[in-house]
């Protein structure tokens, strides 16, 4: 359009260019005027439409949450009903209150905050209440819930007789009876739920099991803990539906189909806060356009230069890298498709792929800024090193290099021998050093094949193969390479397979050993996978594997589970077992060690769980949260690997830590005639002065377990000491079935 009005503008007469600007400036003003009443009407449905659909939805998913809700309260008291510890309790007499307070009672409000508790025995007579956090008379049971619940005890009181089984995939661990009702006035959720054993070894016979019923009020803190979580504003119980149609309201049904009150709250209309927002500006910018238009079509003559000047900038910019200035994915793409169809005559391309080694770690510890400083440097090396060839950034870290020649094998070797020569110097960001070095990748065309995604493949699995070999270095694409990419990824769909079957999969326990007397001290908990066709493969092959595909918390969660379900039957010792860093940054770890050391009945203090430092400096404000937690009921904290990594004294002030293991490499360093390790010395000295004990693994020499024991090491652990076995095994070595300890 403005070509043709300055086309129009430069055939026209000195006059009639006023009058065509003119007629120019009113038909614009029009159709400016009509496209935004056009786009206010539309806004305006928009608005209103999607204010019903968000108001719609969250009626929906508070009816659903709402729902779910309720059933929580039944899981929570599955905690300790499912207990043989309960069952014990209720039927020893006289009946220990305390206990009840600790396990069924209190506990319950102060955790996970029920309003009222009651128990009752195998004839429904009440034996135990609680009401807001005290224990009150029992016979207050009968003045309050009990005409309430009876329904509820009858019905669960058939389903137990008859036998009712629950699923086996089930999260739901026993039957029970659920409703709501009012309770002293209150509107509440009423739940029933069974005592029983959870290892099947005390007898029951079915009917006659104790009732726990929990009641949790739905006007008190239940409405305002949902309001809260789900930012719902003026989110409260309604005996009665609000007269004010614009509430949105759902309401509290017992199964019965009786309506006990509402839960009512402000909903959020977006369409209309959207409009709140947008209509001042849209004013504005109207009255803008209406202000300027006249300015900008007066100077559509002096336009052509600067279209043609930012045509040309928008050309650089969909084709270049803004930070670098490099070649982006697209005009890459390009430039391959077109050197690769122009091969011929004994010439061939080599393609580089370039990736900075251990970048992630710049950018943790030194900012984004000076990683965006440290890709330009990259940047300016290869463009340096490479001047004839295309160079691109792909993204992030990731470059590429397109390299034509008589003999692209040859040169380009020799081109990655000159880039890694540059990365041998420390790089200058203007405000300091960093040395870095990369990693590099190549695919030679047409050795390798012509079709561009294919090359851009095998050059991907040669940088794979470089970084796995040590970083670096180059590597050349081999077919051998692309059979290791294929076994890796059998080796995941046969460990998911595993994971799912739990065939192959096994835990095994290696003991450690006091250094001074020789006395076992406990066992750590290691993951061992015997395939049906490879045979056993080895942890650190699949172990990587699966913190890559997503499995390493599940297959380390039932390996947690294995450990404390075999310690539990040790009579003495501890179990230590590894925590993977996706773990640590997860919320709800403690609360699941919890639930696994309540279902497999050991004691918090028999249990050290092993942490990197670097996979606790990779979220530290949540592992420290979960370290805490843990710590707070008994459980061990070691840090596994010490002086590998980023470990340091440095950083042990701020981890919450009982325990350091020294690693299997400086372990290695104690050999005959050398006369110890200063670095291994220094470790015990400095742990000791910090208040930690020291554990040192890998020891597989006399001379190693006699100089650790010598410089004050407290526990020591090896091949020499004992090789993994099984649990069984351990057993017997704590029952004293097995030989004597190593002296």
């Amino acid at each position: 359009m403005i070509e043709r009005i300055q086309r129009r503008l430069m055939a026209a007469a000195p006059g009639g260019r006023e009058a065509i600007v003119s007629q120019i400036i009113i038909r614009a003003l029009l159709i400016v005027f009509l496209m935004a009443a056009l786009v206010a009407v539309f806004v305006w449905v928009a608005a209103r439409k999607s204010d019903d659909l968000s108001i719609d939805r969250q009626q929906h998913v508070i009816a659903t949450v709402l729902e779910q809700s309720f059933r929580t309260i039944a899981h929570d008291q599955e905690a300790a009903t499912v207990w043989d510890d309960s069952v014990v309790a209720l039927r020893t007499k006289p009946r220990d209150l305390k206990w009840l307070d600790d396990n069924l009672g209190i506990w319950f409000h102060t955790y996970y905050g029920h309003d009222e508790i009651f128990i009752v025995d195998q004839d429904d007579r009440p034996v135990y209440a609680m009401r807001e956090g005290r224990r009150r008379d029992a016979d207050e049971y009968g003045r309050s819930a009990g005409t309430v619940a009876a329904p509820l005890i009858a019905e669960l009181r058939a389903k137990m007789r008859g036998g009712v089984k629950t699923a086996r995939a089930s999260s739901v661990l026993t039957p029970g009876a659920i409703d709501l009702g009012t309770v002293h006035g209150h509107p509440a959720i009423i739940s029933v739920k069974p005592v029983v054993t959870d290892t099947g070894e005390i007898p029951q016979t079915p009917g006659t099991e104790y009732f726990h019923i929990s009641i949790r009020y739905l006007d008190g803190s239940f409405i305002a803990d949902l309001a809260r979580r789900y930012q719902l504003e003026g989110g409260h119980f309604a005996p009665a539906p609000p007269d004010d149609e614009d509430i949105s309201r759902v309401p509290l049904r017992t199964r019965a189909g009786n309506v006990i009150g509402y839960f009512v709250w402000i909903p959020f209309r977006p369409g209309t806060a959207m409009l709140g927002q947008v209509t001042p500006a849209l004013v504005i910018s109207l009255l803008l356009v209406f202000g300027t238009i006249g300015w900008l079509l007066y100077r559509i003559s002096r336009s052509t230069l600067q279209l043609s000047a930012a045509r040309s900038q928008a050309q650089h910019l969909a084709d270049h890298d803004p930070l670098t200035g490099l070649a982006n994915r697209a005009l890459f793409d390009r430039r391959l498709n077109q050197e690769l169809s122009r091969l011929g005559g004994g010439r061939s391309l080599a393609l580089l792929y370039v990736d900075l080694d251990h970048f992630k770690n710049v950018n943790d510890h030194l900012g984004h800024p000076t990683g965006d400083l440290l890709i330009c440097a990259l940047a300016r090396v290869l463009n340096s090193v490479a001047p004839g060839d295309l160079v691109a950034r792909l993204g992030g870290d990731e470059f590429a290099i397109v390299h034509v020649g008589d003999n692209a094998a040859r040169s380009g070797e020799r081109l990655a021998r000159k880039i890694h020569k540059a990365l041998a110097r420390p790089v200058d960001l203007g405000h300091g050093e960093v040395l870095i070095g990369a990693s590099i990748g190549l695919s030679v065309a047409p050795a390798d094949g012509t079709d561009p995604v294919e090359l851009v493949r095998r050059a991907d699995i040669a940088l794979y193969d470089a970084k796995h070999g040590g970083r670096r270095r180059h590597s050349f694409f081999t077919e051998a390479m692309g059979d290791r990419i294929r076994e890796r990824n059998e080796i995941e769909r046969e460990l998911r397979e595993a994971m799912r079957t739990g065939d192959g999969l096994s835990v095994v326990y290696q003991p450690f050993f006091a250094a001074q007397g020789g006395a076992a001290l406990g066992a750590e908990a290691l993951i061992r996978w015997n395939h049906e066709t490879r045979g056993p493969i080895p942890p650190d092959t699949f172990v990587p594997i699966a913190e890559e595909c997503g499995l390493i918390e599940t297959l380390n969660e039932w390996v947690l589970e294995q450990a404390c379900f075999a310690a539990a039957r040790w009579p003495a010792g501890s179990v230590a077992v590894n925590l993977s860093a996706v773990q640590l940054r997860n919320v709800t770890l403690a609360e699941r060690v919890y639930a696994i050391l309540k279902r497999t009945r050991l004691s918090p203090g028999r249990l050290e769980l092993e942490i990197t430092e670097s996979s606790f400096l990779e979220s530290s404000e949540k592992c420290r949260s979960n370290l805490g937690w843990l710590r707070d009921i008994g459980i061990r904290i070691a840090l596994d690997d010490f002086g590998t990594g980023y470990s340091s004294f440095k950083h042990l002030g701020g981890l919450d830590i009982d325990r350091i293991k020294i690693d299997r490499s400086f372990v290695a360093t104690i050999q005959p005639g050398v006369g110890g390790s200063p670095v291994v010395q220094a470790i015990v000295d400095l742990a000791r002065i910090s208040g930690l004990t020291t554990t040192a693994e890998g020891i597989e020499t006399e001379q190693q377990r006699l100089y650790l024991t010598s410089i004050g090491c407290d526990v020591l652990q090896g091949f020499l000491l004992a090789a993994p076995m099984s649990a069984s095994d351990v057993e017997a070595r704590f029952s004293g079935r097995q030989g004597a300890d190593p002296a």
